[in-house]
């Protein structure tokens, strides 16, 4: 048998560490210029105006709602964030921090996407509460249809925050044009993640991406601990006007996140290689095994690769199937447990009617997909989950 494959990985190379160690024998090991250049070419890269990068991606939702003024702290019962389920557990505890209730929306089954139709159902089953933030997640790197989220969040007085660790390089394209995700023409902030399986990797840190320049102050205000420099003032003098918090990145990181930033097309490029095959082979097994589908506005590049399979049809349980690709060394993973039946939320709000979260759940494995497999590591893959499943 082969190496283990592991449903997700970073691509390390000669240069990552040399840069990374560059930056160990500078001046800065932390909040230095490397941090700085590291968001001006991330801006660049995507299209935006500013870009603040911190410590990890959950750490940019929560300062996205800080900054948007998202809370508890008024009179009639505070703000209100919709999510959708199928997400990782932080783009809903992000409104929790600050306060705020969650509304979780459905998805769609067959992609796992907030769709219009989905928002329009949360937003109808939140009468006479003040919606402040919608936060589409843009699952696998398939883009959300953000135009028109955008106008729905914006008729009911909300803005839209897009949740993009898993979208770094995808594009939507809305009314004949291309957008790279985190350029935020349709949303106030778009948030990334470079976890290490993520499509560019510090090891942990985030960046938050926005075209309102007050709003990227007060972002990077509230990155270190709230703290303000009089210019001019005395050298040793700070003031602090607002509670913030220690969010910053250190140098080294950046230095990582700058090298791999460069390489960024290519782990693009061969994502979408891989991706395509793994669409070929497994058309061959439909409609046993299928792709998560993806929105015709959507050019993703894909973060994750995630099949659909119905394992009652199929007579076998998806442990099984889990647990028997481990056996032949392939690694898989769940994306995700909606988020609307993990036990914190039930105690509080109730177990809420959510039936295309809960399809997607119980159909949906995620496969190994990052750039340095071969085309025989897709094969492999793909053989042995059709021998499993006979």
């Amino acid at each position: 048998m082969s190496g283990f494959l592991p449903y997700g990985k970073q691509t390390i190379e000669d240069d990552d560490v040399a840069a990374v160690a560059e930056a160990l024998r500078g001046d800065f090991l932390t909040t230095g210029p490397t941090v700085e250049a590291f968001e001006t070419a991330f801006a660049a890269k995507v299209g935006a105006e500013h870009a603040i990068a911190v410590s990890n991606g959950t750490a940019t939702l929560h300062l996205a709602m800080l900054a948007l003024g998202v809370g508890a702290n008024n009179e009639d019962g505070g703000d209100v964030c919709i999510a959708p389920s199928i997400t990782f557990l932080a783009t809903a505890n992000c409104a929790r921090y600050v306060g705020a209730e969650v509304v979780f929306a459905d998805v769609d089954p067959d992609s796992g996407l907030m769709t219009p139709d989905t928002l329009a159902k949360a937003l109808n089953s939140a009468p006479g509460k003040r919606v402040k933030a919608v936060l589409p997640v843009h699952l696998r790197g398939d883009v959300c249809d953000l135009p028109a989220l955008k106008a729905m969040a914006s008729a009911s007085g909300a803005v839209l925050v897009e949740d993009a660790p898993h979208a770094l390089g995808s594009i939507g394209t809305f009314g004949g044009t291309a957008h790279p995700v985190g350029d935020c023409a349709f949303s106030s902030f778009a948030s990334f993640s470079f976890h290490p399986v993520k499509t560019l990797a510090t090891g942990e840190g985030g960046m938050l991406t926005t075209n309102d320049a007050a709003l990227a102050a007060k972002a990077r205000l509230l990155r270190s601990h709230g703290m303000v420099r009089e210019p001019g003032g005395d050298p040793w003098w700070y003031e602090m006007p607002e509670l913030g918090f220690n969010y910053r990145i250190p140098d080294v990181l950046c230095a990582l996140g700058l090298s791999q930033l460069r390489k960024l097309d290519r782990f693009v490029a061969r994502r979408r290689e891989l991706a395509a095959l793994y669409a070929t082979l497994l058309a061959e097994r439909a409609p046993r095994v299928r792709l998560a589908a993806s929105p015709a506005h959507s050019h993703p590049a894909l973060h994750l690769l995630t099949v659909l399979i119905d394992f009652e049809a199929e007579g076998i349980s998806r442990r099984t199937v889990v647990e028997s690709l481990k056996a032949q060394g392939i690694g898989t993973q769940v994306h995700y447990i909606p988020v609307h039946r993990q036990p914190y939320y039930v105690n509080r709000q109730g177990l809420a009617d959510l039936p295309g979260a809960d399809a997607w759940y119980a159909r949906c494995l995620t496969l190994p997909l990052y750039p340095t497999m071969t085309d025989g590591d897709v094969e492999r893959v793909v053989d042995a989950l059709a021998g499993i499943l006979g």
